[in-house]
C-alpha cells in the first residue's frame, strides 16, 4: 500500500550522451545525493538557443532523492554537468511504497 511520501523527490536532468549520463548518475550516488539514478540513454530535445530553434539527442536521467538533499544535489548537478544551463526539474512524489520510501532513505539519509 503506498504511503504518503513528503520527503521523496524526482529530479529529472538532460545530458549530452550516455557516457555523460553515466558519469554523473554513477557520482551522485557514490555521494549519497540520489538513491538511484535511472538513465533513458536515447532522448530528442526541441529547444529555442540563442535565437534558434535546436534539437538534440539526449539522455534522460530521472534522479530519486529526498527534499533533504535537493541544495546540494544541485549544486553538485551544475558542477559535474558539460551543459552552460543544465536542466533541474523537481517533481513531489505523494505518495510511495513503504518499502521503497524506507530504501530511498536508508541510502540517503543514513551512516
Amino acid at each position: 500500500m503506498p504511503e504518503l511520501s513528503p520527503q521523496a523527490r524526482i529530479v529529472l536532468t538532460t545530458v549530452a550522451s550516455p557516457e555523460e549520463a553515466e558519469r554523473l548518475g554513477r557520482a551522485l550516488v557514490e555521494e549519497r545525493l540520489a538513491a538511484c539514478v535511472t538513465i533513458l540513454p536515447s532522448a530528442q530535445s526541441i529547444y529555442p538557443w540563442e535565437g534558434r530553434v535546436e534539437s538534440s539527442a539526449e539522455s534522460l536521467l530521472v534522479i530519486k532523492t529526498v527534499l533533504e538533499q535537493l541544495d546540494v544535489l544541485e549544486t553538485r548537478l551544475h558542477e559535474l554537468h558539460s551543459y552552460q544551463t543544465p536542466e533541474f526539474v523537481v517533481l513531489e512524489v505523494s505518495a510511495m511504497s513503504h518499502g521503497y520510501l524506507e530504501w530511498i532513505k536508508g541510502c540517503l539519509l543514513e551512516p
